[in-house]
C-alpha cells in the first residue's frame, strides 16, 4: 500500500537546507521492545548509507520514531511527541518526520490525519524504504504512506548502525504463529519468518570479528525457530553452534514460550558454557482459566515444571518473566493464583503491566472488563511480592564472587558513589568501585568482584582491597577505544591497533531491572 498525501514541507526540491555540503542529521527515538530496537539500529544504519548523520543532541534534520502498539500509552506517546515537533518542524524548513514499526503498521492513515505534519509512515515489513520515502516526501512536497502487507526482504540483510562495541543482538526469526488473545504483534508483524542458520552464524561472527564478546539472539518466540524449514530441534543446535564460535563469551535469547520450551534447550543451554545461566520466561498469568482465556498453550504446572529442570541444570540460573494484571474476566481467585504462582517461581525480575484493551486483538471484545481501580489495586500487590522475593533472591548473592561485563551506562549515583556498572553472568545488574591503585576497566571488559550489598533491583560490589578486583582486558574494551578514537579523531590511550581500523557499534541496550 502506497499513499502520498499534501505535505506542509518547504525547501528546494533536493536540498531543504541551502547547503548541499552540509550533510542531513538524524534522530531515531524507539518505543517498545527489542525488536523494536534491533530495527532501529536498522534504521540508522539506512540513514547513515544514505549520507545522513546523527544529530547527536543538536536538533534533527530528520526524526524518525519506531512505534509501538501492545499498550495503550504507546498512542499517547506517539502523538505527544509529534505535537511537540510541530512547532519546531514549522520553524525549520525541510526538517522532516517519519513514523514507523507496529502503531504505524496498524493505524496507517489515521497518523497522517492526526498528525498531517508528518512526512512518512512506513510499516513493519518495509524498513528499508525510509530513505526513499524521505527523498520522495521531499522532492514531490508530500507525505508518503507505504505499507506492505508481508516482508520485504529480510531485515537483518540491511544497513545496522549499533549502538554498543561489546554487545549486539542478532534477529533469528520475525512475526509469529501464536495467537494469544492480548497481543496485536501477529497481526502487525506476520506469520514467523526463519532466518537460515548459516546466515544467522554468519552476523554472530561478523560481530565477533567486530569486537563483540556478548550476543543476544532475537525472535518473538525464539524456540520455536526452525518450525518454517521442518527441524524442531533448529533452536537448540543453534545455541550449541554458538558455543563453537571462538571469541563469544556471552550468548542470551529472548523470548522463548512456555508451550514451545523442550528439554534439549535446557540441556543445550547447560552444555554449552558461553550461554548464560539466564532466562527469561513469559508466565502472563498463573490463573490456568485466564491462561486458556488468553490462549496461552500451557498451564501454570507446566511452567513451574520446566523452571524445575533449569534450576536443576543451573541451579544459578536468575529466571525472569512478563505478567500481565487484570486480563477480562480475572477474578480475585484467579489473581491469587498468579501469586501463588510468583511466590514458587522465585523470579529474579518480573516485568509486571497492566491490561491494556487494544483495538484489533480478541481479548478486546471480551465481556468482563475489570475496572482500573481493581487492576491498579492488583498490580500493586503483585510488585510488592514481586519486590520482596527479588530482594531475597539478591542477598542470595552475598558473597558471591561474580564476573561483571562493564557497560557504557553507568548508575543514577555514580557521581556520588564513584561506582560503575555492568552485567553478571546472570544479568544482573552490579554497581561496583575501583579499588586505588588497581586499573580501570573500558566497556566491555571483564572485572571479578565479590558481592558486598544487594537491593531489590540491583548488586553493589565494593572490594576491601585491590586483591579483591580482578580486571580482564578484552576485545571488546579494544573495540571501545577504536570506537572512541574514531569518533573524536583522538587515539584512545592504551587502544590496541586503534590505527587505520573503524569499529563497528553493536546494539545491546540495558534491560530495565524495575518490576514497577
Amino acid at each position: 500500500m502506497s499513499l502520498t498525501y499534501p505535505s506542509p514541507a518547504t525547501g528546494t526540491e533536493n536540498d531543504p537546507t541551502g547547503d548541499a555540503a552540509v550533510p542531513r542529521t538524524y534522530q531515531v527515538r524507539t518505543f517498545g521492545c527489542q525488536m523494536n530496537v534491533h530495527d532501529s539500529e536498522r534504521m540508522a544504519g539506512m540513514l547513515e548509507a544514505a549520507g545522513y548523520v546523527p544529530a547527536d543532541g543538536a536538533q534533527a534534520d530528520v526524526v524518525v520514531f519506531n512505534t509501538c502498539a501492545v499498550r495503550e500509552n504507546a498512542d499517547n506517546k506517539l502523538y505527544g511527541n509529534l505535537g511537540q515537533l510541530a512547532p519546531i518542524k514549522a520553524a525549520n524548513p525541510g526538517m522532516q518526520i517519519a513514523v514507523g514499526g507496529c502503531l504505524a503498521q496498524k493505524d496507517r492513515e489515521t497518523i497522517l490525519k492526526k498528525a498531517p505534519w508528518v512526512d512518512a509512515v512506513f510499516g513493519t515489513h518495509n524498513v528499508g524504504a525510509l530513505p526513499a520515502l524521505l527523498d520522495r516526501a521531499r522532492h514531490n512536497n508530500e507525505a508518503q504512506l507505504e505499507i506492505l502487507e508481508s516482508l520485504d526482504v529480510f531485515p537483518s540483510t540491511l544497513p545496522t548502525k549499533r549502538d554498543s562495541v561489546y554487545s549486539g543482538w542478532v534477529s533469528i526469526s520475525v512475526g509469529c504463529n501464536n495467537t494469544c488473545t492480548f497481543c496485536i504483534v501477529p497481526a502487525l508483524r506476520g506469520k514467523e519468518k526463519d532466518r537460515r542458520p548459516g546466515e544467522i552464524l554468519a552476523e554472530v561472527q561478523a560481530l565477533v570479528d567486530d569486537g563483540a564478546i556478548e550476543v543476544t539472539l532475537l525472535g518473538q518466540n525464539v524456540n520455536s525457530y526452525g518450525v518454517e524449514f521442518g527441524d524442531r530441534q533448529a533452536f537448540s543446535k543453534l545455541l550449541r553452534a554458538c558455543g563453537e564460535i571462538p571469541g563469544l563469551e556471552r550468548v542470551r535469547f529472548t523470548s522463548p514460550h512456555p508451550a514451545a520450551f523442550t528439554d534439549d534447550v535446557i540441556d543445550a543451554m547447560a552444555e554449552t558454557p558461553n550461554v548464560m545461566p539466564q532466562l527469561h520466561m513469559p508466565l502472563q498469568s498463573g490463573s490456568d482459566k485466564v491462561l486458556r482465556d488468553m490462549k496461552r498453550s500451557y498451564r501454570s504446572a507446566k511452567f513451574l515444571g520446566i523452571l524445575d529442570k533449569v534450576r536443576a541444570k543451573m541451579p544459578h540460573a536468575a529466571i525472569s518473566t512478563d505478567i500481565i494484571v487484570g486480563f477480562p474476566g480475572e477474578t480475585e481467585e484467579d489473581f491469587q493464583a498468579t501469586l501463588d504462582v510468583v511466590e514458587k517461581s522465585r523470579f529474579a525480575t518480573a516485568f509486571t503491566f497492566q491490561y491494556s484493551k487494544r483495538p484489533g486483538t480478541p481479548a478486546a471484545d471480551l465481556p468482563d472488563q475489570l475496572p482500573k481501580a481493581v487492576v491498579q489495586e492488583r498490580f500493586e500487590r503483585l510488585t510488592a511480592l514481586q519486590d520482596r522475593i527479588a530482594a531475597e533472591e539478591n542477598a542470595k548473592q552475598l558473597g558471591r564472587r561474580v564476573e561483571v561485563m562493564v557497560t557504557a551506562q553507568s548508575g543514577r549515583k555514580s557521581e556520588e558513589t564513584h561506582r560503575l556498572s555492568g552485567r553478571s553472568q546472570d544479568q544482573r545488574l552490579v554497581h561496583f568501585t575501583v579499588p586505588e591503585g588497581a586499573p580501570a576497566p573500558r566497556p566491555g571488559d571483564l572485572v571479578t568482584v565479590t558481592i558486598t550489598a544487594a537491593a531489590a533491583f540491583h548488586l553493589v560490589a565494593d572490594p576491601a582491597t585491590a586483591a579483591d578486583y580482578s580486571l580482564r582486558r578484552s576485545r571488546a574494551g579494544d573495540a571501545w577505544d577504536r570506537a572512541q578514537a574514531d569518533s573524536c579523531g583522538v587515539p584512545a590511550p592504551g587502544a590496541a591497533g586503534a590505527a587505520g581500523r573503524t569499529g563497528v557499534s553493536l546494539g545491546m541496550p540495558s534491560l530495565p531491572v524495575r518490576s514497577r
